[in-house]
């Protein structure tokens, strides 16, 4: 059963809120290399402008090594970088995190946590970008509707993401 709210303002009827959530699982592959090293991942909301519209995951390594701190390695992530990454003061509370194991994430939002709160309704892009250290960068998108009905979409990476799927409901 789907609540829809209407709020009232002088009189006027606005658009209606929908509480929607965002579901969204990451494959992590397993890669036969001499050389294997968890991929940085980032994970965001594109509007119809092609600009970013919500942050929802960075994964990357938190902790020193004699390579340097992990943030270093940030603008690996190239597209996310550009368009959002180095405006970011990192950690973000909610957002970043340590890197992942091989095997499928899980991550769930709600329409009222802090990503998605003042997300209006229309259409967006669900964008995944994953580059590794001696290895490759891989972006994938795909699109949906924030409008509170229930859709999904699933895409397959081709090297450093394996499946990507995600599901919108009211």
């Amino acid at each position: 059963m789907r609540a829809t709210l209407f709020i009232a303002v002088s009189g006027l009827l606005t658009l209606p809120a929908y509480a929607a959530e965002l579901q969204v699982n990451v494959e992590i592959p397993k890669l036969n290399v001499a050389e294997y090293h968890r991929p940085y991942v980032a994970i965001w909301v594109e509007g119809a402008d092609q600009k970013v519209a919500a942050n929802l995951a960075v994964w990357y390594q938190l902790r020193d090594t004699a390579e340097g701190h992990g943030t270093k390695w940030l603008p690996d992530l190239r597209q996310w970088w550009r368009k959002s990454g180095r405006n970011l003061q990192v950690p973000v509370d909610g957002v970043t995190g340590p890197t992942r194991p091989v095997g499928t994430h899980a991550l769930a939002f709600a329409g009222s946590q802090p990503q998605l709160k003042d997300l209006a309704p229309g259409e967006y892009t669900l964008v995944v970008e994953a580059a590794r250290e001696v290895g490759g960068r891989e972006l994938v998108k795909l699109p949906f509707s924030w409008n509170g009905k229930a859709q999904a979409a699933k895409v397959q990476g081709q090297s450093e993401l394996g499946a990507v799927s995600l599901a919108v409901k009211p």
